[in-house]
This record gives structure tokens, sequence and C-alpha cells, in this order.
């Protein structure tokens, strides 16, 4: 069985589509998923699967999610390997995941962004911030802290006309822990 991560987009922010976690967890084993486990409250799930077609898989648990609480979430998911992989690839090396791991941000994007659009929204990153795109990942570096950069994730989803959802180092880190177990 494959291992994954889904990445839900927008719930259990600023009170908008509340969504239980223990709950969502239940909803995941009634469908099929496997090893189901979530880490905080963010929509973070790991599981297990045995299809490989991560399109299913979305649109299977955004059916799900719809039926069940009567709103729409975007779902991004990789498998355990593509996490491993866009962590090893991480163009900052010299990060302190403890003392910087939350100025490190990782945007997972539904499809690979257009050139133009990316050249648009690199005219918006302000140094010390540093953003690199690579396929459908940004990485992006706010030595002065996420909260006071331009670039969040919906500033991000404006610009490339995509959908995405960030995710910091330490939770990446830690995501990647639950699923080596």
């Amino acid at each position: 069985m494959q291992k994954y991560i889904a990445f839900l987009r927008g719930i259990n922010v600023s009170g908008q589509k509340k969504i239980n976690m223990a709950d969502l967890v239940k909803l995941c084993q009634r469908i099929g998923f496997n090893h189901v486990s979530t880490y905080i409250q963010s929509g973070n799930i790991c599981f297990s699967h045995a299809n490989n077609d991560k399109q299913y898989l979305i649109n299977h648990l955004q059916v799900e999610i719809k039926q069940q609480y009567g709103f729409d979430v975007p779902v991004i998911i990789l498998t355990k390997d593509e996490l491993n992989e866009a962590y090893r690839n991480l163009p900052f090396k010299q990060i302190d995941i403890e003392n910087q791991g939350n100025q490190v941000l990782l945007s997972f994007l539904n499809e690979q962004p257009q050139k133009d659009k990316i050249d648009q929204l690199l005219a918006y990153v302000n140094p010390p911030e540093k953003l690199t795109i690579a396929d459908q990942i940004i990485y992006l570096h706010c030595p002065n802290g996420y909260g006071k950069s331009k670039l969040s994730n919906n500033f991000i989803e404006n610009k490339l006309k995509l959908v995405a959802t960030t995710r910091n180092l330490k939770t990446i880190n830690k995501l990647i822990s639950i699923l080596s177990h």
C-alpha cells in the first residue's frame, strides 16, 4: 500500500469550514483509507491506500467532505516519496528547523503554473525574502516572518490562478516523520 499525505485547503482557518479531526479520520476510514492520522487542526491527513490514482483519491475525498459538511474543500495529495523529495529539494540549505522552521514554507500547487504568472509572482518578492518554484512546489523563505510577507497563500493563488496550500517546514518535517512509521 502506498503512503500519502492529503492537504486540505482552508479548513479550520479563521473559524470557517470547521471539521473536527477525529470526525475527519472516521470519514477517511469509511471511504477506505487505511492507517489514517491527522496532524494539527489545519487539514493534514496521513494515510495509506491500495489505489495509486491520486486524482481518484482527491475526488473521492472532496465528494465525501462536500456530502458530509456541505462545503467544498480543495485537496492536494502527495505520496510519501513526493513529500520526501520536496523536502530534499529545499533550496535553502542552512535552515535550522527548530528555530527557523516557521520561516520556511512550501506551497503545494494543484498544477504547474504558467511562466507569465510565475514572473508576476516573483515581482512581489521583497528581500530578504526568497522564493523558488520547482514544478508544482513553491519554496518560500521569510526571515522576517510569514505574517509580514505579502506572499500569503491567498496571494499566491490569486497571482498564479491555481489552488495552493502552504505548510511551514516544521509541519513538513513532522509529516515526514509520521509517514515514516
